[in-house]
């Protein structure tokens, strides 16, 4: 048998019902055991010396203070319940909008919201949280909705190649020479790096990414950057340098070498891949007091204004800025945002417009000379 439960509306009226009727009581016991004595010792005073007209004037004082405190008691208890049924009513509504509300976003409807109801700082707070809660989560749900997609669609092309290809061998039609080995390798290569991606970006944004922090030269890290990318520019007939000022080229950070690596090889790879033959690619540094930035500046395709604030978003693609034509994963700048900020920097894009170019600046505390 299943026990019925008091709601919170209930329980506060029986508790301030309780509260009134022990005040009440309290106050009847109270002037029950002073006020008869109190008028005694008064009427004792006065020199009224008739015990038949003492007795008759305490009868009539008690009589009309029962009545008086009686009626007042009854009338402040009436009047209490009210304002509590009013009070608890208030609140109860308040708690089932919120509780509807929750029960809407657990039901996948992120678009609930809790107005606010004037109940208090506490409730407008409340209320305040919830609706920025389910706004986040509304958010997130979006993003991993479109990752998800845009994950099975570049999952979709080196999937469907392997199959094709592992189809034509099965019945004969392709042959298996070095040609067609080094396609399959490159595809299987594909789909790794997309995994390792995917891992490094989550791993970075749940703050479980492993670090093995060092004092690392600015001009050493770029320098090593441009070495390993020089072939690959070089095959296209792009023009790779650095420009790093000398007092620049020994300030430290503290940083993982191996992570930092891969942020200028992210970052050199988008210029590479938006940069036609004939074009510049320049790494260049400078410093203050407090911080080292890093800018990877090419005069390629550029991006519109309007992508801008996207481009590090996992598998944003725009026309202008990052269509699949040029190929890359779509996920490179986010690894590249996620390792930088578990350094404490920050990365920004910037870009005139579309075929002006773009530069991307990497911001990272200096380490301290001690």
């Amino acid at each position: 048998m299943r026990v019925a439960r008091w709601g919170l509306a209930p329980r506060l009226l029986a508790a301030i019902v309780v509260v009134v009727l022990a005040g009440a009581v309290t106050a009847w016991a109270v002037a029950t055991a002073i006020g008869p004595a109190v008028f005694h010792l008064h009427i004792e005073r006065s020199g009224t010396s008739d015990p038949g007209v003492v007795r008759h004037t305490e009868e009539a004082f008690a009589t009309a203070s029962a009545y008086s405190l009686g009626l007042a008691l009854a009338a402040a208890l009436a009047t209490s319940v009210l304002v509590s049924v009013f009070v608890t009513r208030r609140i109860g509504h308040s708690l089932t909008t919120v509780r509807e509300a929750a029960a809407q976003v657990a039901g996948g409807d992120y678009t609930a919201r809790v107005p606010t109801v004037g109940m208090g700082a506490e409730f407008d707070d409340l209320a305040r949280s919830f609706n920025t809660m389910a706004a986040d989560l509304g958010h997130i749900e979006q993003t991993r909705t479109r990752m998800l997609g845009d994950l099975a669609h570049e999952m979709r092309t080196p999937v469907a190649a392997l199959d094709g290809y592992l189809e034509g061998i099965q019945d004969g039609v392709v042959p298996v020479d070095e040609e067609v080995l080094a396609m399959l390798r490159d595809q299987v290569a594909r789909l790794s790096r997309l995994a390792q991606d995917i891992s490094l970006v989550t791993t970075a944004e749940e703050g479980r990414l492993t670090m093995h922090r060092q004092p690392v030269q600015v001009g050493a890290l770029i320098d090593a950057a441009v070495a390993q990318a020089a072939a690959r520019y070089a095959a296209r007939r792009i023009n790779l340098r650095a420009a790093v000022p000398e007092r620049v080229r020994t300030t430290a950070v503290y940083a993982d070498l191996d992570r930092l690596g891969q942020v200028l090889t992210n970052l050199l790879d988008n210029a590479l891949r938006y940069t036609a033959p004939g074009g510049h690619v320049v790494v260049s540094a400078t410093r203050d007091e407090a911080a080292v930035r890093i800018e990877v500046a090419d005069d390629g395709d550029g991006i519109e204004a309007e992508h801008l604030a996207h481009v590090f978003e996992r598998f944003y693609r725009a026309d202008t800025a990052r269509d699949r034509a040029h190929g890359g994963s779509g996920i490179g700048l986010a690894v590249t945002r996620s390792i930088v900020r578990a350094h404490g920097g920050e990365v920004t894009a910037a870009s005139p417009g579309k075929g002006q170019g773009a530069t991307f600046t990497v911001e990272l505390p200096a380490a301290d000379p001690a």
